[in-house]
């Protein structure tokens, strides 16, 4: 049974003006996003600024995380780390604060090779119980999980069920889907990717989009699931404009730029990440305009 199907928004972390974690306005976002039918929360990912959060403060925000969806959807958490060790550090604490399951992104500029993944994913999956959903952004990463070393992972790790897919490359999900296909779980990584994904079998998103969008990107997954893959495709196409727009810079300055020009409060960005350059940030208010979500 899958972890989740639908549409798992990748939470932002709001923050104070003097950079410290906002847990009043997350917990009015968590309110908002379970609202408006979200279908799993991803704590502490790429989008909720974990790169920048001390190891204190990403276990706290997963805590307050759990306590606040108290169950109502799963809570997926991003533990993943260039070092193995710290991986299962963190794996293992959110863990004991209740996390649904855990988000493992590649290990970032070490460039590990395909056998040094296969055993950094293994020793983090045999130091926990929780199922697993790897992510490979090599864009961000310089580190591309190439469709074999997937497929041997799920099926020779127990606990790894799943891939969170933003390569980017449709034909890589391909192959992953003909070598896998019938023991993994595949969510698209990319928002403008939703559509194809789901037709290669994945079985939703974890989602930048559904931070302005819950209900939208909720729909273009449900839709799909229950047959009207022409609904879903439209759908999927009138938000190409603002997808675009939340990655015109990299995420997340865009997305918290959208949340603030909404009201949202989600504060400021974190070093090095810095504000939207005033184009961008025109470019993105009129693209949530013309969306209908400003």
């Amino acid at each position: 049974m899958a972890i989740f199907k639908g549409a798992g928004v990748a939470i932002v972390t709001p923050m104070y003006d003097n950079g410290e974690v906002n847990y009043d306005k997350l917990g009015k976002l968590l309110e908002e996003q379970i609202a408006n039918k979200t279908d799993a929360v991803i704590i502490c990912g790429t989008t909720g600024e974990s790169s920048t959060l001390t190891h204190e403060e990403h276990l706290d925000v997963i805590r307050y995380a759990v306590k606040t969806v108290a169950g109502r959807i799963p809570v997926i958490a991003g533990t993943g780390s260039n070092c193995t060790k710290t991986a299962i550090y963190l794996s293992q604490e959110a863990e004991k604060a209740g996390a649904d399951a855990l988000l493992l992104v590649t290990p970032y500029y070490n460039k590990a090779t395909q056998n040094g993944l296969k055993k950094h994913y293994t020793a983090i999956a045999e130091a926990v119980s929780l199922p697993i959903i790897l992510y490979n952004v090599p864009s961000r990463t310089g580190c591309n999980l190439l469709p074999e070393t997937v497929a041997y992972l799920v099926k020779n790790v127990k606990n790894i069920v799943g891939v969170k897919e933003a390569s980017g490359n449709i034909s890589q999900v391909a192959k992953l889907m003909r070598l896998a296909g019938d023991e993994i779980e595949l969510y698209s990584g990319n928002d403008d990717q939703i559509v194809p994904i789901m037709s290669l079998g994945g079985c939703g998103v974890i989602s930048v989009l559904s931070n302005v969008a819950p209900r939208q990107t909720h729909d273009i997954v449900a839709s799909y699931l229950e047959g009207d893959v022409r609904r879903s495709c439209e759908l999927q196409l009138a938000a190409l404009d603002l997808i675009d727009a939340l990655f015109c810079e990299v995420n997340p300055i865009p997305v918290k730029k959208a949340l603030n020009l909404m009201g949202k409060e989600a504060g400021p960005l974190r070093g090095p990440l810095s504000e939207m350059e005033d184009k961008n940030a025109e470019r993105l208010e009129k693209a949530m305009k013309e969306y209908g979500i400003l």
